[in-house]
């Protein structure tokens, strides 16, 4: 057989003749190398390469889907090799429930971005940093050692400064310098909090390792060492999600950055930070996630409300998207935060469904400047009465931004909201105000954007295009499926998030709710209760 599972350290491990997981990240980085090696005389070559690498690399985390073991909680496709022996570093690669998705979705954006958005200028280089970057973001998702993990969040690092920097737009260079300050300054602090943990780590298992399974599992952390630790870790991860107050290099990165630019990072990049909250930070300290719940479910739902206000004010149509992100990644933390089966399942369907919706959002910006060159919401009006197909699309991928019942955006929040009412209820109580003003914000900027009479600048907008038609029916058929039909994506990720949940409540005295996502029917999905 292909596929067999074994058993270690209780972790179920799907394995596979062929390295799977390896190649995710292996072929992109490969098909980095091949473009800059390739001469600019053959600029057919250079998108060619580009384009089988990114479709090869997205259809491999297809077949890793479909090869998943559904109700399996573990690791699976494992994939372990000693690198660096001295330092107890090693190759450890797995995903669960918990990264599959994320992975998936990453396999899928990049082609996507490549053969949909045209950069205009220097495409070899372009396509250069965005195959590093796609080998960089599926790294980050599948690294089980601590080390290869550190490596991987940084890498991603370098191709969006130049993404940014070098295709984006009047104060790139500002935007692109802010972004990598930033984030380097919490990566610094993880740093720290890594070597720590290996070195401390050491007295229980008896080697050095960074290991990140065999240290959440059998080493043991003082109180206050414990939380130094989660701290160090929480800040670079608050700052890559990023969590109010540390969100403000995130509007200016997001408005200048090319649209393939914004639409990575909405959809991957901001996940790396929400995703490490899960894997590292409730894995490897428990008791001291659960110490800070009470400030993380506070500035989450300070970023939901503020993040709402802040977009509902805007001028700049690509600002009030970006803006939008920090509210619905608040989202995510308070459901991270909350610690029960429901916000943690709903939590990580929404790292999923915001980088579908508000991917495709910073898309349609894109086609919208690409028509017009301006995003100033003032400038533009009575776009749906030249381009209704366009406004057509618009108009679906914001009701799933919105969290209209039928469409993905629903089932993460709802999901969320109702697990988090359980164990966080006034934090909840305030962040469901966030549902309220996001529809206030998005619908009133689709009314000035869309309808009305065109002025005469506008009278002149192109409808959507053969190839645009193409790229957003990939967004829109997900956002479709997933909101009608979630089953698949809750029947992968609740096996894994209830397995740490039990390994929070087994290294601390928190105690989550006995209430399962998987008591639904096959015929009860969430968007149906919620109607």
């Amino acid at each position: 057989m292909l596929s067999t599972l074994v058993m270690n350290e209780g972790v179920a491990k799907a394995t596979t003749s062929f390295p799977i997981l390896s190649a995710l990240i292996l072929i992109p980085l490969f098909g980095a190398i091949a473009i800059t090696l390739l001469s600019n005389r053959r600029p057919e070559y250079i998108k060619l390469v580009a384009a089988l690498v990114s479709v090869g690399t997205g259809a491999m985390s297809l077949w890793m889907l479909a090869k998943f073991q559904t109700h399996e909680a573990g690791f699976q496709f494992v994939s372990q090799h000693s690198w660096i022996k001295a330092w107890g570093i090693s190759w450890h690669l797995g995903v669960d429930g918990i990264s599959l998705f994320l992975v998936v979705l990453t396999g899928i954006l990049f082609p996507l971005v490549i053969l949909g958005v045209d950069p205009h200028h220097d495409e070899k280089r372009y396509l250069g940093w965005l195959l590093l970057l796609e080998a960089g973001v599926m790294g980050s998702f599948l690294s089980l050692d601590l080390f290869l993990f550190f490596i991987f969040f940084e890498i991603v690092l370098v191709p969006m400064y130049f993404l940014i920097g070098g295709w984006g737009y009047d104060k790139r260079i500002y935007a692109a310098t802010k972004f990598f300050l930033y984030t380097m300054f919490g990566s610094a602090f993880m740093l720290v909090g890594i070597i720590a943990t290996a070195a401390l780590a050491r007295r229980d298992i008896g080697y050095l390792t960074f290991d990140l399974v065999k240290i959440a599992e059998h080493a043991t952390f003082a109180t206050n060492t414990a939380r130094w630790l989660f701290l160090s870790f929480a800040i670079a991860f608050a700052v890559k999600v990023p969590i109010f107050p540390l969100h403000t290099w995130l509007p200016d990165a997001h408005t200048q950055a090319p649209t393939g630019g914004s639409v990575i990072l909405a959809g991957v990049l901001l996940k790396m930070g929400t995703y490490g909250f899960l894997r590292f930070g409730l894995y490897l300290f428990p008791a001291a996630a659960v110490w800070a719940k009470p400030v993380l479910l506070t500035l989450a739902t300070i970023g939901i409300i503020y993040g709402a206000i802040a977009a509902t004010m805007q001028t700049d149509l690509k600002r009030l998207v970006a803006y939008s992100s920090v509210a619905h990644l608040g989202f995510i933390v308070l459901g991270t935060f909350a610690i029960t089966s429901q916000s943690l399942t709903g939590g990580v369907m929404q790292m999923v469904n915001h980088g579908i919706s508000t991917g495709a959002l910073f898309l349609l910006v894109g086609m919208i400047y690409e028509r017009r060159h301006t995003r100033a919401i003032a400038e533009l009006k009575g776009i749906q009465a030249v381009a209704p197909i366009f406004a057509a699309a618009f108009m679906v991928v914001m009701l799933s931004s919105i969290g209209v019942p039928g469409l993905n955006g629903f089932v993460g929040e709802f999901l969320i909201l109702i697990g988090s009412f359980e164990t966080a209820r006034w934090w909840t109580v305030v962040a469901a105000t966030g549902v309220i003003l996001a529809a206030l914000y998005l619908l009133w900027a689709y009314q000035r954007v869309f309808h009305g009479e065109p002025d005469e600048a506008n009278s002149t907008f192109k409808e959507i295009t053969l190839r645009e038609s193409a790229l957003l029916l990939v967004f829109i058929g997900l956002i479709g499926f997933t909101g009608v039909f979630p089953k698949p994506m809750l029947s992968r990720i609740e096996p894994s998030v209830d397995k740490l949940i039990e390994h929070v409540e087994s290294h601390s005295s928190y105690k989550a709710p006995v209430h399962e996502v998987s008591h639904m029917t096959d015929s009860e999905t969430p968007s149906e209760e919620g109607k």
